[in-house]
C-alpha cells in the first residue's frame, strides 16, 4: 500500500488589505492508498479549506503536498490542471452540473476534456452512471432529477475517469437524512472497492463510516481517531 497524499506543515492565510486571517496552522497528514478518511470539526474550523489544498483547487500559503509521490509546488499551471482532470474527482455539495445538458452529458464531460472520443466518452460516462444506479436517467436534465439524483450524477462525473483520489465536501449538506444515506451508500461501495475517498462532512454519523476522522479546530489538527474510538 502506497501513500497517496502526504501534506506537510500546510498553512493557509487569506490576505485583505491590512487584514489577514490564518485558517490552516501547520497542518501536516497522510492518507494512504484506498483509504476512506473523514475530515470533520465544527463551522469555520477550516476543513474545506484543508481539503481545497489537498485537492489541488487552491494553494497553501506555505507548506507542501505530494499527491501519489508527486511535489504539486513543482508543477506549472498547465501541469496542475492536467493532474487535476485526470488523477483527481470531486464531488461538491452543490452538485455543480451544467443545467443545459443530460446525466449522460454532464457524466461525459471531463472525459471529453481528456479528449476521448465522444462514442468512447459516453459509454465511459453511461457505466459509471449505471454504478450509482441512474442508468434509467441518462437523458434527463438536472431539472427532471431530485436533489438525490444529481448528486448520484455528480458523483458519476467524478468516478467516470477512474480518478486515484475523490475528493468530498460535504456531499449530503444538501439533501435529506434517506437521500443522504443512499448516497453515502455510494461512498461505501466505491471505498470496498478500493478507491481512496478524502469527505469533509460535519455529520458526525456520516464520518464513522470512514476508517479515520481527522478533527480539525481552529485550523489545526487537534484528533486523528478510527470510528471505534468515538462512538
Amino acid at each position: 500500500m502506497s501513500t497517496m497524499i502526504e501534506a506537510k506543515t500546510l498553512t493557509k492565510t487569506y490576505v485583505n488589505g491590512s487584514l489577514s486571517n490564518t485558517v490552516l496552522r501547520e497542518v501536516s497528514l497522510c492518507v494512504e492508498e484506498g483509504e476512506f478518511v473523514a475530515i470533520m470539526g465544527r463551522s469555520g474550523a477550516g476543513k474545506s479549506t484543508l481539503l481545497y489544498q489537498l485537492s489541488l483547487l487552491d494553494t497553501p500559503t506555505s507548506g507542501e503536498v505530494f499527491l501519489d509521490g508527486v511535489a504539486v509546488s513543482t508543477l506549472s499551471d498547465k501541469a496542475r490542471t492536467t493532474f487535476r482532470l485526470e488523477r483527481l474527482g470531486y464531488v461538491f455539495q452543490d452538485y455543480a452540473l451544467v443545467p443545459e445538458l443530460s446525466a449522460l452529458e454532464n457524466t461525459a464531460v471531463p472525459l471529453l476534456m481528456q479528449g476521448q472520443k465522444k462514442s468512447d466518452a459516453y459509454r465511459d460516462a453511461g457505466d459509471a452512471l449505471a454504478r450509482v444506479g441512474l442508468s434509467d436517467r441518462l437523458h434527463n436534465l438536472p431539472s427532471q432529477l431530485s436533489g438525490g439524483e444529481q448528486q448520484r450524477v455528480s458523483i458519476a462525473r467524478a468516478i467516470a475517469h477512474r480518478p486515484s483520489i475523490l475528493f468530498a465536501d460535504e456531499p449530503t449538506a444538501n439533501l435529506d437524512t434517506e437521500t443522504s444515506q443512499s448516497v453515502l451508500a455510494i461512498f461505501r461501495e466505491l471505498h470496498a472497492a478500493g478507491q481512496t475517498i478524502v469527505m469533509v462532512t460535519h455529520e458526525h454519523a456520516y464520518g464513522l463510516l470512514a476508517q479515520r476522522i481527522i478533527t480539525l479546530l481552529d485550523g489545526r489538527i487537534v484528533t486523528v481517531d478510527s470510528p471505534s474510538s468515538v462512538i
